[in-house]
């Protein structure tokens, strides 16, 4: 079986944890999480940086500090994963659903401004398959209107957007390094912050909403509870995994990118019998070869394309069921325009294998499967 994804090992991570156990330092916030928090601050010209046990928890602790409350609203896709939303609707606030462009499946920055309101508090852009939204044109309005902007940055690790490391652009930005991500740890996220403003209340919030940062910094005699905040923080376990991947990202990244290059030349083909949808790249991004996809012509194609590649032992999946059509999106968003794309597209989207060591004559056979199937549409 060709699996979808497999999580990439690089050869030197128990080493590393073994260094970590070493330390005796396990809970968190020692050696190699300021080793990884460094790597980004250095990588994004960040203020600062928070590694997190999961991209959830950073996106938690995002609305945690940006103060989202009951009585407010944000901006989301209407296609992402739930923890977009779900940071916001367990702060009190309302996430407000939003239509996706048809050829990069981010949000559709042109339509923004129908969905705000006098209670619109932030906007939270993905970037899907590690292809940047249009960060200057949502930061543009955000300005205009006064909102904050948290970039869900999830997939998006290594990818630029006009010269510049996307995650960089919003007041904070919410990292992966779940096993499926380019780098991973098996679980694991990190918040990035821009605005300086932010860093203390993030350091606060981090800390389970006490000043022990500065307790242990030697800035006070005695740490207490200051604010909100919650066990945020990954053990060191988990950071030395993760630090061992860092040190390889460009590495990891371009295997990706050769993996998904071929794949895009091989169905642009079949792109101009009107068989598939290829990814669209927008002038200005450059994306990581975090996923690659093809939409079908209809949901049934996709589901029976999904069958024919499991009878051929090639692991091909869907992706997220859009939120206006799930329990939680009728129950805790609000829908904010008609939402024509996203209750399309995704219902007609298939993801195709892709990890750094799929080997050529995998990915061959991969791609041969797929075009015999279309030639039977």
């Amino acid at each position: 079986m060709i699996p979808f994804n497999r999580a990439y090992i690089s050869g030197n991570e128990l080493d590393e944890i073994a260094k970590a156990l070493a330390m005796r330092t396990l809970q968190g916030d020692g050696y190699y999480t300021k080793q990884c928090h460094d790597w980004f601050i250095q990588k994004l010209s960040c203020d600062s940086a928070f590694l997190t046990s999961s991209c959830t928890l950073a996106l938690d602790m995002a609305a945690v500090v940006a103060g989202f409350g009951p009585g407010d609203e944000v901006l989301v896709p209407d296609f992402t994963f739930v923890s977009t939303a779900q940071c916001v609707a367990l702060r009190g606030a309302t996430p407000v659903l939003c239509d996706i462009r048809p050829d990069t499946l981010n949000l559709d920055e042109n339509r923004l401004e129908e969905a705000i309101t006098d209670k619109t508090r932030g906007i939270i852009p993905i970037h899907y398959a590690g292809i940047s939204a249009a960060m200057d044109t949502i930061c543009s309005i955000a300005d205009r209107h006064g909102l904050i902007v948290i970039e869900d940055a999830a997939q998006a690790i290594g990818s630029k957007f006009e010269g510049k490391p996307v995650g960089t652009y919003g007041a904070m930005s919410a990292f992966s390094f779940h096993g499926t991500k380019n780098i991973q740890c098996g679980e694991g996220g990190l918040l990035a912050v821009n605005s300086p403003e932010f860093t203390d209340i993030c350091a606060v919030a981090w800390e389970k909403g006490t000043d022990r940062r500065q307790f242990l910094e030697g800035n006070l005699e005695r740490y207490q509870w200051k604010s909100l905040g919650s066990s945020f923080l990954t053990s060191e376990v988990s950071a030395a995994m993760l630090w061992t991947q860092l040190q390889i990202e460009e590495e990891i990244t371009k295997k990706r990118r050769g993996i998904w290059e071929r794949y895009h030349e091989a169905f642009a083909d079949v792109e101009k019998k009107g068989l598939v949808t290829r990814p669209t790249v927008p002038p200005g991004a450059e994306h990581n070869g975090h996923l690659y996809y093809l939409i079908l012509p209809d949901s049934s194609s996709r589901t029976r394309m999904i069958r024919a590649m499991s009878d051929a032992r090639v692991g091909t999946v869907f992706h997220y069921t859009p939120l206006h059509e799930s329990d939680g999106g009728k129950t805790f968003c609000r829908v904010g325009m008609p939402l024509e794309h996203a209750s399309s597209l995704p219902h007609r989207l298939i993801r195709l294998p892709l990890f750094p060591d799929l080997t050529d004559s995998n990915q061959t056979y991969v791609i041969e499967s797929i075009l015999d199937f279309l030639e039977t549409l």
